[in-house]
């Protein structure tokens, strides 16, 4: 069955050129023009996949991704921005977006962003995961259940996070330069920029850390990566 695509953006040119690649390549379109529509589609239609443009009129793309994901909605999201826009990156990033490609944009790389998200994805679903629960300083970290627990208590976290501390953790006191940790999880890289494994290990800090600035689990190797020590 081919992949459902939720395309979110108030310029209709960008959308009849994204949909019109994605469906040569296969993929099934849906079509959204303001944050509200797009929260509707997703809703109603449960897509594999939302590519969401951030300047939206009504809601924007920020507060479309927030609601999805408070609502438990689980779509792979890819965020539209402005090629000088570096928070709302991050942002959207924090909120739990999976990609994010910047306007003016080639469709052939918006089309192989689409692909490489929806295969790490559909691994993300792949049944039981190998490999046995790690428990360490109070941390709990169990893939067969995928779930953290953090002195017995319940830790929430995004799939992105989840595999970013599971793959430290079982390379415990080895450090991990931020390229090899893109193409682990991201699996590949982003034009050289590694700002989105910074943001996640500081998302990841505010919910395992006592004191993120202090780090205990998660350490930086300056001007290197990052080393769990367990």
């Amino acid at each position: 069955m081919a992949n459902k695509v939720l395309v979110v953006d108030d310029e209709k040119s960008i959308v009849r050129l994204v949909t019109f690649n994605l469906e040569k390549e296969g993929f099934t379109t849906l079509e959204a023009y303001d944050g509200e529509e797009a929260l509707q589609k997703t809703r109603e239609a449960n897509p594999d996949l939302i590519i969401l443009d951030i300047m939206l009129p009504g809601l924007d793309g920020l507060e479309v991704c927030r609601r999805i994901r408070r609502e438990g909605m689980q779509p792979a999201v890819i965020m539209l921005t402005a090629k000088d826009h570096e928070i709302d990156r991050v942002l959207g990033l924090e909120l739990g977006a999976d990609d994010y490609i910047t306007k003016p944009f080639s469709p052939r790389e918006l089309v192989a962003r689409v692909k490489a998200v929806l295969r790490r994805t559909a691994k993300q679903g792949e049944s039981p995961r190998s490999g046995e629960a790690i428990k360490t300083g109070g941390l709990l970290i169990d893939p067969e259940r995928y779930e953290v627990k953090l002195n017995g208590r319940p830790v929430e976290l995004t799939p992105k996070e989840f595999e970013l501390l599971d793959f430290l953790a079982r390379n415990a006191g080895k450090v991990m330069t931020r390229d090899i940790l893109l193409n682990h999880i991201w699996g590949y890289t982003y034009d050289g920029d590694t700002r989105i494994v910074d943001v996640h290990v500081s998302h990841l800090r505010e919910k395992i850390e006592t004191n993120p600035k202090n780090p205990v689990f998660i350490k930086t190797i300056r001007g290197v990566g990052y080393k769990f020590q367990g």
